[in-house]
């Protein structure tokens, strides 16, 4: 009977990458293939018990529904727009090295803006039409702008950052988001200097760079509307509020008397940046409160909802015997963790276009265990995290890459075929070097 739940947890595995293959809903698949797991190993009431465990968890909820709600704002008031426009407005005639300077802008505006998609059409609506009148082939043009939309995995809002801290702080209470993300600095730097010599040589090899020719499509949809034309300084200020009370929270400038109130936690944050951009954009107080919690109810669907969904496949595989399994394997073969822990979810991440997915089902199945794996728990949950983003930045069916894909004019499979060779020497790096 063991071995037959083990058989029935494989298939399901392979069932839920066809299906996410094939397109359907995440939440739905996830949630439809744990509880049938659940009812073969005759215990139905893991996947419930799972499905409303993750329902209320305070430090997730709070934190990444004010994320959201701050997101949503800064959309309404378009200083996201302000920001994109600021950073992209001393790019001109700067040849070849438009490619590297895209990726890094995006990247850097991600952390902000930590949505791969949304800030695949805030950056790309801008900076491709502007690649692509500079020389650079349209397929090349959305590549830099999807090759930096894994810069999120060092935005504080970030779901798998709050997810991981999460975790740690089971066994840590006082582990915050901020020590998080110091132990993925590393992880991301490292991606990212790869990333940017990788696809500029894959622009040369590609002889994606024409100087000269002008590429722009005539009225193509996406360039038809840039944003706003002329920046506020004070507007494109306001995506980074929250940032800077967190990093300056953080550090020993907290101590000074007049900076300790910058203790405090993300939601807390979100929340006062959010009151910022209001007085400064000086926004009606009911948009503004209406669209903070248009964003909370919309991160509660789109992105617990996908923690909930990964809960309930994983009490499918643990009902099946699976991650018992799995842990045993690897407590005997601990070498192998590192690369379960950051090939696993690129290969999920790149095959199915979501990162999210595999990244938190591997950290809730696995990460957990991570002390017994002889590994540290943070460091393992943020591998997974960074390498499922890398994966999604190399599938051709991802949204962000789809969202290039329409402003450029160009197919999704050209644009990746530009980006993965970037994205899987980074994971490589990060799983012999960092992990």
């Amino acid at each position: 009977m063991e071995t037959l739940n083990l058989i029935f947890a494989v298939l399901g595995v392979i069932a839920v990458v066809l299906l996410l293959i094939m397109k359907y809903d995440t939440k739905t698949v996830l949630i439809g293939v744990g509880l049938i797991l659940c009812v073969i190993s005759l215990k139905p009431m893991n996947g419930f018990e799972a499905f409303t465990a993750s329902m209320t968890k305070a430090g997730l909820i709070k934190a990444i529904c004010a994320s959201m709600g701050f997101a949503f704002v800064m959309k309404f008031t378009k200083c996201d727009q302000h920001l994109v426009r600021l950073l992209t407005s001393p790019l001109k005639n700067v040849g070849i090295f438009l490619i590297p300077i895209t990726i890094a802008v995006t990247y850097m505006i991600n952390i902000a803006i930590p949505s791969a998609s949304g800030c695949a059409a805030a950056v790309g609506a801008t900076l491709i039409p502007l690649l692509m009148a500079a020389g650079i082939r349209p397929e090349m043009a959305a590549a830099s702008v999807l090759a930096g939309t894994f810069g999120g995995v060092l935005s504080p809002g970030s779901a798998h950052n709050i997810f991981v801290t999460d975790l740690v702080r089971k066994t840590d209470p006082t582990f915050t988001v901020q020590d998080v993300i110091k132990v993925q600095f590393s992880s991301a730097m490292l991606a990212l200097v790869i990333v940017l010599i990788v696809v500029t040589a894959a622009a040369i090899i590609f002889k994606d760079y024409q100087k000269g020719k002008n590429f722009s499509l005539p009225q193509e949809e996406g360039a038809k509307d840039l944003g706003v034309q002329n920046v506020n300084f004070l507007y494109a200020l306001m995506p980074l509020v929250p940032l800077v009370i967190l990093i300056v929270g953080a550090t020993n400038l907290s101590e000074l008397s007049f900076l300790t109130w910058t203790k405090m936690g993300v939601a807390e944050a979100m929340i006062l940046g959010a009151l910022v951009a209001m007085a400064v954009t000086m926004t009606n107080p009911q948009n503004i409160t209406k669209e903070f919690f248009n964003g909370m109810g919309n991160s509660y669907a789109n992105i617990i909802g996908i923690i909930i969904a990964a809960g309930v496949f994983v009490a499918g595989l643990k009902a099946c015997g699976a991650i018992d399994a799995i842990v045993d394997f690897l407590k005997a073969e601990q070498h192998y963790v590192k690369f379960g822990g950051t090939f696993i979810p690129f290969l999920m991440g790149t095959v199915t276009g979501s990162g999210d997915a595999a990244a938190f089902a591997f950290n809730e199945a696995i990460t957990t265990k991570a002390a017994e794996l002889g590994f540290d728990q943070a460091k393992l949950g943020m591998a997974a995290a960074i390498t499922g983003a890398l994966g999604r930045t190399a599938s051709p069916i991802a949204g962000a890459c789809i969202v290039c894909a329409g402003i450029a004019g160009a197919n999704p499979l050209q644009i990746a075929k530009r980006t993965f060779f970037g994205m899987l020497l980074s994971v490589a790096a990060i799983a012999f070097f960092i992990l």
